[in-house]
């Protein structure tokens, strides 16, 4: 059994589109260790292909030279193979620095010397993400799977985990709406504030049922002024759980909505109904790969030749590929997706994961 260590990606999202990876290199039986940087590592501790998990110690965009030297010589002869999921050089140093005997990625920009089985970068800027990891699985010069042969992530949490998470801020599985209305890229990728305060008033006056906000601390004081706009039935919890404890929200959750976002992809391999309202990136990079899945992207509908632009703000200054989308188009589909996905659970679906 051969005994692998998969260097990260930095950001959630990345990391959840890594699991078809990690679940084919765990059926051909490597034993997987995940080196992760604290804020992505409870992604990969819902996997169970993973056998390990480690928090990395380095600081958000820094080298860190000698802790990797220290960190990589301490794992010498323990693993026989390396997958480094960043195109960077400093991700590709690790594996290096523990003399790992292959050492598996995309070539990069500079790393000759540091990967020793390297796949050429891809032809496209921004391919499909899922299928961009899948093919470190192949040889070399293997051709990628096309992204419709890859299966779509998943992640698992112990019911009781949720049940502990729920119970202590009084909610009940699907007894509750998810929102995030952040997105660590920027502004360009959120649906309006004032939109979501409209849609969660709307929601919790027709159901009963409360609406909790995720998102990191960033994102607490645009959290708050959408509960405030709201009003009553509006939970802020952004900047208040951990990730393992937004995870298990978004698992219980009766459904989501979210910008392009890590969130996004969470709900996306829990299998909940969701909505994912896109504006400055593309669903054709970045889906929510989810049968339960709403995308609602306005390029083509509004003729926008400027989307994708990719920005952190919007450079035309009018971010109409957001703002045009309204409230109640944003509700209508997200209670379609759940009615359809509660039907399910009295008439499951062969192939579609049900949210119990």
């Amino acid at each position: 059994m051969t005994r692998s260590l998969l260097v990260a990606p930095q950001w959630i999202g990345d990391a959840v589109m890594s699991q078809p990876l990690l679940a084919a290199l765990a059926a051909r039986g490597e034993t997987l260790t995940v080196a992760a940087l604290p804020w992505v590592a409870p992604v990969y501790r819902a996997m169970p292909e993973v056998a390990a998990v480690v928090d990395l110690p380095f600081a958000h965009g820094r080298l860190d030279l000698k802790a990797r030297w220290r960190l990589g010589r301490g794992w010498a002869g323990q693993f026989e193979r390396a997958y480094v999921l960043p195109n960077s050089i400093k991700a590709a140093l690790l594996p290096w620095f523990a003399g790992i005997p292959e050492r598996v990625g995309y070539q990069g920009e500079g790393r000759l010397l540091l990967l020793n089985r390297r796949r050429p970068n891809p032809a496209e800027a921004r391919p499909p993400m899922v299928a961009f990891y899948r093919a470190l699985a192949e040889a070399p010069d293997a051709p990628a799977l096309p992204p419709d042969a890859v299966p779509d992530p998943v992640l698992h949490l112990p019911p009781e985990r949720v049940r502990k998470v729920l119970t202590g801020l009084g909610l009940t599985r699907r007894g509750y709406w998810a929102m995030a209305p952040g997105a660590e890229y920027g502004p360009a990728k959120c649906w309006p504030a004032s939109h979501y305060a409209t849609l969660a008033r709307t929601l919790h006056r027709q159901s009963g049922q409360p609406v909790v906000l995720l998102g990191s601390g960033k994102e607490a004081a645009m959290a708050q002024g959408i509960a405030d706009e709201a009003g009553a039935g509006v939970q802020v919890l952004a900047g208040r759980t951990t990730l393992d404890e937004a995870m298990a929200l978004v698992a219980g959750a009766r459904g989501l909505v979210s910008n392009d976002s890590g969130l996004m992809h969470v709900g996306a391999a829990f299998g909940l109904p969701q909505v994912a309202v896109f504006g400055s990136t593309s669903p054709e990079h970045t889906p929510p790969l989810n049968a339960r899945a709403e995308v609602i992207w306005l390029r083509d509908e509004l003729g926008l030749d400027c989307a994708p632009c990719f920005q952190r703000v919007c450079p035309l200054g009018h971010t109409r590929c957001l703002a045009e989308v309204a409230p109640p188009r944003v509700e209508t589909a997200l209670l379609q997706r759940v009615a359809a996905a509660e039907r399910e659970l009295d008439h499951p679906v062969a192939g579609l994961r049900v949210v119990r």
